[in-house]
């Protein structure tokens, strides 16, 4: 892990992090709390996940995986899986995600953002059941809402941010590519997710592995980023971008960890509305419970995350 400290100006950002192999695992601590999203999981510690193969390293790769041996009954408390905390905390950075492979099967809930309730909610990488595009999002108290035409390539789910007016669902943006969740992202090795923080915006930016137009500095990420750089070469329309136009940051959001979470049914992939809708067997919870070897490919596996400040 490389650990620098320098300021970002105008769109230029300094390397603060280059996590990879254990370096990335050193830098997050294991969550085995009581899952606040109500999900059918066991969020375990890193001496449980080391124990039960949840957690492997192979050169610079990080593997995260859930349970795939395990039926369940209904008194066990969930599918064991992992929910991971940034130690270090942020405000105006840009955090690169190089993904390879992310959880996919019916029932899974996989996310990577930053935290909430207390200091607002990013959801950078988030979905349900294998249904694709991806959905990013933001989750505030009151008075936060986005304008309705916004310079950025995916569609709007809704404006309004605030999680007790929307059912907590916030103001999302879907990604306009089909291969940005799921089998499809699994199915061309995955891209890289890409967040950029400042007092005014928050960009969320996805680009495919093979891509012609992924900039070079996130593709080969160096000592630092310019995102000016992305807009001027035609490569970086934000997949979602989220001004604060009619949203005080200073007010909705403050320091945030980066949390990297798989959980299962619960209030989102478990509503039963959605779930039939995925076209996905049975009822979530008894899906999960009973058919473990439907999550060998519930698993991330991240080649690097490198922090820009």
């Amino acid at each position: 892990m490389v650990l620098l400290a320098k300021t970002a100006s105008a769109g230029t950002y300094s390397l603060a992090s280059n996590l990879v192999g254990e370096g990335f695992l050193n830098a997050f601590s294991w969550q085995a709390i009581a899952d606040p999203t109500n999900g059918r999981v066991n969020y375990v510690t890193e001496s449980t996940a080391q124990a039960d193969g949840l957690v492997s390293v192979s050169g610079n790769q990080v593997t995260l995986r859930a349970d795939s041996t395990t039926v369940l009954s209904s008194s066990d408390p969930g599918r064991n899986s992992f929910r991971l905390q940034s130690n270090a905390q942020y405000t105006t950075h840009v955090a690169i995600f190089d993904i390879a492979h992310m959880p996919q099967g019916c029932g899974t809930w996989p996310a990577v953002g930053g935290n909430w309730p207390n200091e607002g909610e990013v959801d950078i990488l988030e979905g349900v059941n294998n249904q694709s595009p991806n959905l990013s999002s933001l989750h505030t108290s009151a008075n936060c809402t986005m304008p309705a035409s916004r310079s950025m390539t995916g569609t709007s789910t809704g404006t309004n941010c605030d999680v007790y007016e929307t059912n907590n669902s916030g103001c999302g943006v879907q990604t306009n590519d089909i291969n940005s969740f799921g089998p499809n992202f699994n199915g061309i090795g995955g891209g890289w997710y890409v967040i950029e923080r400042t007092s005014t915006f928050i960009n969320i930016y996805f680009w495919e592995r093979g891509s012609s137009s992924v900039p070079n500095d996130v593709q080969h990420p160096g000592t630092s980023v310019n995102t000016n750089d992305w807009a001027r070469l035609h490569t970086g329309t934000p997949a979602a971008s989220f001004p604060n136009t009619d949203c005080n940051f200073s007010t909705h959001f403050g320091p945030h960890n980066i949390i990297i979470n798989l959980t299962f049914c619960g209030d989102w992939a478990g509503n039963s509305a959605v779930y039939s809708a995925s076209g996905c067997p049975s009822d979530c919870v008894d899906y999960v419970n009973q058919n473990p070897s439907a999550f060998v490919d519930a698993y991330f596996t991240f080649n690097s995350l490198n922090i820009y400040e």
